[in-house]
C-alpha cells in the first residue's frame, strides 16, 4: 500500500515469480493472478468505499508483472485522470495509520 495519502488505498500486487508479460504465464497462473487482483480490489473497494477501482498493469518502467489497484473515491480531484498524472504534494501516512489500513485490508481478505 502506497504511503501517499493523496490516493487512499493505492495498492500494488506483485507477481511472485519474474515475468514481464501476461502471455508468459501459464493459464493457471493467469487465472490465479486475476482472481487475486479481483479479491484485493473488492477488499479495497469495501475498505475505502470506492466508487470505482482502477486496474493498471503498465510494466514499461518496471518490467515485471505488477497490478496497481487504485480505489477511486467520491470527491476524487481528477476522476478521469490516471492518479500519477495528478500534480500534488505527497502526504505520507503516519506509520500507525498505514499499518491500520493494511490490517483492515488483510482482515477483509481473511489473512
Amino acid at each position: 500500500m502506497f504511503e501517499d495519502r493523496f490516493v487512499p488505498g493505492w495498492t500494488v500486487l506483485v507477481l511472485k515469480r519474474h515475468a514481464t508479460e501476461l502471455f508468459e504465464l501459464t493459464r493457471a497462473e493467469r487465472g490465479q493472478l486475476i482472481e487475486e487482483a479481483s479479491s484485493v480490489a473488492q477488499a479495497l473497494a469495501e475498505c475505502f468505499h470506492a466508487v470505482k477501482v482502477n486496474y493498471e498493469l503498465p510494466g514499461n518502467e518496471l518490467p515485471h508483472i505488477h497490478w496497481h489497484l487504485i480505489p477511486r473515491l467520491a470527491g476524487d480531484p481528477a476522476p478521469v485522470e490516471p492518479v500519477w498524472r495528478v500534480p500534488h504534494e505527497p502526504r505520507r501516512l503516519a506509520p500507525q495509520e498505514r499499518r491500520e489500513r493494511i490490517e483492515a485490508l488483510q482482515a477483509r481478505l481473511g489473512l
